[in-house]
């Protein structure tokens, strides 16, 4: 039973990722609350998972055409700039409070899709 749910998760995220849905945010989610992986470890086991699932997503809206390419690149490039601040400040963060940051991060996000 423990696989299929693990399995569904997985589904499920990479289902939500392949529409730009955040399905980063799901994995994580049921990772820390119901495997009981550490949140920085649910962090890199995302980034892993998502890296196929990045490529298949990639190639597949490329071939319907719907990617801007003049955009993807700046917003790639200053994502990777991002990603190179988050990763140096991660070791300063308490995995407690990286656990609430990410907390409020999604209850903001979530009750601003709900109001808008």
């Amino acid at each position: 039973m423990n696989i299929l749910i693990s399995s569904t998760v997985a589904i499920f995220s990479g289902f939500l990722a392949s529409m730009g849905f955040g399905g980063g945010s799901f994995l994580i989610i049921y990772l820390t609350l119901f495997k009981n992986v550490p949140q920085i470890l649910s962090q890199g086991i995302n980034l892993i998972f998502f890296i196929p699932i990045s490529v298949v997503a990639l190639a597949l809206h490329h071939k319907r055409n719907l990617i801007v390419w003049k955009y993807a690149v700046t917003f790639a490039i200053i994502g990777i700039l991002g990603a190179l601040s988050g990763y140096f400040i991660l070791d300063l963060i308490d995995p407690y409070i990286l656990r609430k940051l990410l907390g409020l991060f999604l209850l903001i996000i979530g009750s601003i899709q709900i109001f808008r």
